[in-house]
């Protein structure tokens, strides 16, 4: 019986990673996590030390692997930690690349955003078989901003500023079945079911908490303003949708605080 080829996953122990790793080894698949911290190996984990934007541990993380996950990222050199991660890859053979990235890559004039449009990039010119896709942003990190907006004493309410969140477990659940299956190249965004303004998020975050609080209309300005009016950072057709909703999510994390 042949070994099924390790499985390499970039950003394993973060949020995606945290759900995708155990749907892989579900699958019953080895898994390698390229990860900054030393960790002992288990329940067919493996471990690589490495960080990808120092280019360190990069070909050790790649060594007879057939496919990777690439799910880590950062708030700026995502692009210079690809083009790093793609090298490696391409000397050591690896026969799918797949790579997570944002909606609004191609529209929001954002350096984060052009990080991961210049990452989108380098996948996809790599001569590597190769999937992309790009998620809405995550229930958790629509959290953590609500948490923030809830601790002012007004909720500031900017103006046309809608997001689409999508839980986690479902863009971990598309991209396990996008690695094990056939290089598809750019596949359809996978969004969140509803469409929220920020004030909304943090409104629906206090009322979870049994709070309130009042709200202020404010105006985004400049380009990134504009872009964001006009909904640049949606995808509102020909997206796959998840099912899990904002209020899904809050229901759940507050379960789990009751339970603590």
């Amino acid at each position: 019986m042949t070994a099924t080829p390790t499985i390499l996953v970039t950003g394993g122990t973060g949020t995606l990673g945290s759900h995708v790793v155990p749907l892989l080894r579900q699958a019953g698949h080895t898994v390698r996590v390229l990860t900054r911290n030393a960790r002992p190996a288990g329940d067919g984990v493996e471990y690589v030390t490495g960080d990808l934007l120092k280019d360190e541990g990069t070909d050790a993380a790649v060594a007879g692997v057939g496919t990777v996950l690439h799910l880590a990222g950062g708030p700026k050199g995502d692009d210079e930690a690809t083009r790093n991660l793609v090298r490696a890859a391409q000397r050591a053979g690896v026969r799918h690349l797949v790579y997570i990235s944002v909606i609004g890559a191609d529209r929001i004039p954002l350096g984060y955003f052009r990080a991961k449009l210049d990452a989108e990039r380098a996948v996809a010119e790599s001569g590597l078989p190769w999937t992309t896709l790009r998620a809405a942003q995550f229930h958790d990190l629509a959290l953590k901003v609500a948490r923030s907006m809830a601790k002012l004493p007004v909720v500031p309410a900017p103006g046309g500023l809608l997001w689409q969140p999508v839980d986690a477990r479902e863009v971990a659940a598309r991209l396990v079945e996008l690695a094990l299956g056939e290089p598809a190249g750019q596949v359809p965004d996978l969004t969140g079911p509803k469409l929220y303004g920020l004030a909304e998020l943090a409104q629906g975050y206090l009322k979870a908490q049994g709070k309130s609080r009042m709200k202020l209309p404010v105006r985004m300005p400049g380009k990134v303003g504009r872009a964001y009016r006009a909904g640049e950072n949606l995808t509102l057709e020909g997206a796959a949708v998840g099912e899990r909703t904002w209020e899904d999510f809050l229901a759940e994390q507050v379960g789990a605080q009751r339970a603590a």
